[in-house]
């Protein structure tokens, strides 16, 4: 069963899954970063171009997911480093501090929360999040193409691209292309008619959401929404 909540920092939310032996659903690109509890280990997700399938999964996650571009500042490594990757805690902070970190999640009633205090304490110490990209993403969020988010911030394409390579992991109109299909996505599940659906997030029509859709998850809409949880 998978639940989340919002979190103590901000933008970001506190999830855990416990996958039925019936299956869950793939992990689909998102635009962000998460650490992630699994089983006594502690992982880094990163960003994703496609959709994410673990082999072998296991019984119990706990994570934190934070907004996009939030992460690579408070996890201390650039998300382009990491795309379409899920990676030990350990290589990033060395394995005997991922472990004392790791046991200490594992032993706390809550891992949710204790995953919370963690990364709390590392963004205390780390810069604050880029204002500039947080109001790129608000205006792709929004439906606004990559030009008007672009001169809306004051930031020039090259500018702009090299700054989301460090902070999303890849270019700004991949970004968009992944917030406008969660867009389609949230509309579909919540009762929407496909068409209806694609035109409110921002695609051209039906067709073009079933060939994004396939395109960044290798999935269909009707597929992915009749998946167990």
């Amino acid at each position: 069963m998978y639940e989340e909540r919002p979190a103590r920092l901000d933008g970001a939310v506190v999830w855990s899954n416990s996958p039925t032996a019936q299956g869950f659903r793939p992990v689909l690109p998102d635009g962000c970063m998460d650490l992630i509890w699994a089983d006594g280990r502690l992982l880094v997700a990163g960003p994703d171009t496609r959709a994410y399938v673990p082999e072998g999964p296991a019984a119990r996650y706990a994570g934190v997911r934070f907004a996009p571009g939030d992460a690579p500042t408070v996890l201390g490594v650039e998300a382009s480093a990491l795309r379409d990757l899920r990676v030990d805690l350990g290589d990033l902070w060395g394995a005997r501090t991922a472990r004392r970190l790791a046991d200490g999640v594992t032993g706390a009633p809550d891992r949710g929360t204790a995953l919370e205090t963690l990364v709390l304490r590392r963004a205390s110490d780390a810069p604050a999040p880029d204002p500039l990209l947080r109001a790129v993403v608000a205006r792709l969020r929004a439906g606004a193409s990559v030009g008007v988010a672009a001169d809306t911030v004051g930031l020039g394409a090259r500018q702009l691209h090299r700054r989301s390579l460090v902070a999303f992991g890849y270019g700004p109109k991949t970004l968009a292309r992944i917030l406008r299909l969660r867009r389609a996505l949230d509309l579909a599940a919540a009762g929407m008619p496909y068409a209806e659906a694609a035109l409110r997030a921002g695609c051209a029509d039906q067709a073009h959401l079933a060939r994004e859709m396939r395109a960044l998850t290798g999935t269909t809409l009707t597929a992915y929404l009749a998946a167990v949880p």
